[in-house]
């Protein structure tokens, strides 16, 4: 479960649907959680009002802004803004956890005798990905940086994780192959995790 996700989109008027009216509508975020990258549905606490990009806790016990987690939301369900916002959101969050997704490049492993981790990213085949692990044997990265200079075809490792994360999320429908897989994410539904 997540204990804090960030604003995506808020909504102080609630979903707007043809034929229904605005009496008795509640207000509504749309947020991602900040850990395995879940889309969520959340309730505001009444008189609060949430930000894009805003960080909110969401985990158990005395939450400030928001009085529930509503349901799970598929990319599908996200609203334009939301849509908008969730590459820069994720990438935020890439950026914020370096030490943890620089670990990935580190100790990232064969998923099968022909298939590693670190080609489910997009751009990475098996020539680059045994410069990864070239320049991961003589000595671990340190961060997004190290990796950039010691493995130079790799021009922004943080971008690359992040359009994986939209794959993974259904965000980059034209890459289904490989999106069977999950590396950071958690799926509303049953797919292979890593």
């Amino acid at each position: 479960m997540e204990d804090y996700a960030i604003i995506l989109d808020y909504l102080p008027l609630g979903y707007i649907r043809e034929g229904h009216s605005t009496f008795k509508r509640k207000p509504v975020a749309q947020a991602i959680g900040k850990t395995e990258f879940t889309l969520l549905e959340l309730s505001p606490k009444p008189d609060e009002d949430i930000e894009i990009h805003e960080d909110v806790y969401i985990g158990s016990g005395k939450r400030e802004k928001v009085s529930r987690v509503n349901r799970r939301l598929k990319h599908e369900d996200l609203t334009a803004t939301s849509r908008v916002e969730l590459q820069y959101v994720i990438e935020e969050i890439v950026h914020a956890e370096e030490e943890k997704y620089v670990h990935f490049f580190n100790d990232s492993g064969p998923i099968s005798t022909r298939l590693h981790q670190l080609e489910l990213l997009p751009g990475i085949g098996k020539k680059h990905m045994w410069d990864i692990i070239k320049a991961r044997e003589e000595k671990p990265f340190e961060s997004f940086d190290d990796i950039k200079s010691r493995v130079p075809m790799l021009s922004d490792p943080a971008k690359l994780l992040v359009k994986r994360v939209l794959i993974e999320l259904d965000a980059e429908p034209a890459t289904r192959g490989k999106k069977k897989y999950i590396l950071f994410t958690r799926p509303p539904t049953r797919r292979k995790q890593i």
